[in-house]
């Protein structure tokens, strides 16, 4: 893999949040503040390839990551094409992360079959990597990782891609996801950060955060799997959880926690800043923990 994501990252859906031109600039603005890699979610917003290739062109250097694209939002060989087409029009710029969603999203959004999600994936990646593409080919091979959380998906991401891209996840989980992949494949667990120190209020940010995702079992069940009880995960998540899942407090409280992902046994950490209001871009906030995660 040639392909360089830096030790850290971040995750934004606040992109998807204004118009086209802003979020060229917000993605430039990125690349100026020093992260070398922006993921970007796929929900019911911008379609993520599409959105890739925009802010790829707005910026020089900035590698774009999904986080991830569904493979119940198109086919093997749709993925395939648009993977191969933003690695030649951007070698070593794009990385695909795939991921098999949710049931609420899958079933009730979309109108498809969740029953075998894993078989899905296999199918999915079998699809991909037999698909026919006939256009001018990259000059360096296109990179994947997939979204995995369990000891399944964990495998399969590392024989069939550079590696994973869990979420919503303590760094126990990151010590986990290392030990099943073994220590080769790439492992870029997603943090969310709230810069808070009021411990009341940052626990009240961090559960408005956490709230959609303690309703999908993909998360729940992880976590009950790492020694949470269901008491942690009910009504809005115990103080335990929140305090494992979203760090908050000063700079240096987020960059001990991104110490303990590296620590782990991660290769990068997308730090997903949650702001105190609103969906605006928390461009301040990016800003003040450059210093700490980048230096």
């Amino acid at each position: 893999m040639t392909i360089e994501l830096g030790r850290v990252g971040l995750w934004a859906y606040q992109l998807d949040q204004v118009p086209a031109s802003q979020a060229r600039e917000l993605a430039a603005e990125i690349e100026q503040i020093g992260y070398p890699t922006l993921w970007i979610p796929e929900m019911v917003g911008r379609e993520p390839f599409v959105s890739s290739s925009l802010l790829l062109s707005a910026t020089e250097r900035l590698v774009m990551a999904t986080g991830i694209a569904s493979i119940y939002a198109r086919d093997a060989l749709c993925a395939n094409s648009a993977w191969h087409t933003l690695t030649e029009a951007f070698p070593d710029r794009f990385l695909l992360g795939l991921g098999v969603s949710h049931q609420m999203m899958v079933e009730g959004l979309r109108g498809h079959d969740y029953s075998k999600p894993f078989s899905a994936m296999t199918a999915f990646l079998d699809g991909m990597d037999n698909g026919l593409y006939t256009a001018s080919p990259s000059p360096v091979p296109p990179t994947r990782v997939l979204a995995a959380l369990g000891p399944r998906m964990l495998r399969l991401a590392a024989e069939r891609s550079a590696g994973a891209h869990p979420y919503f996840v303590p760094p126990e989980h990151t010590a986990f996801a290392r030990e099943t992949m073994g220590p080769g494949p790439l492992l870029c667990p997603e943090q969310a950060v709230v810069l808070e120190t009021d411990p009341t209020r940052a626990r009240e940010i961090a559960r408005g955060h956490m709230a959609m995702y303690l309703q999908l079992p993909n998360y729940t069940n992880n976590l009950l799997r790492l020694g949470f009880s269901a008491d942690d995960v009910a009504d809005g998540g115990s103080d335990r959880l929140v305090d494992a899942i979203v760090a908050w407090g000063d700079e240096e409280a987020v960059a001990a926690r991104v110490r303990a992902h590296h620590d782990a046994g991660a290769d990068h950490v997308c730090v997903q800043v949650v702001p105190a209001e609103g969906t605006a871009a928390p461009v301040a906030e990016w800003r003040r923990l450059a210093p700490v995660l980048l230096g």
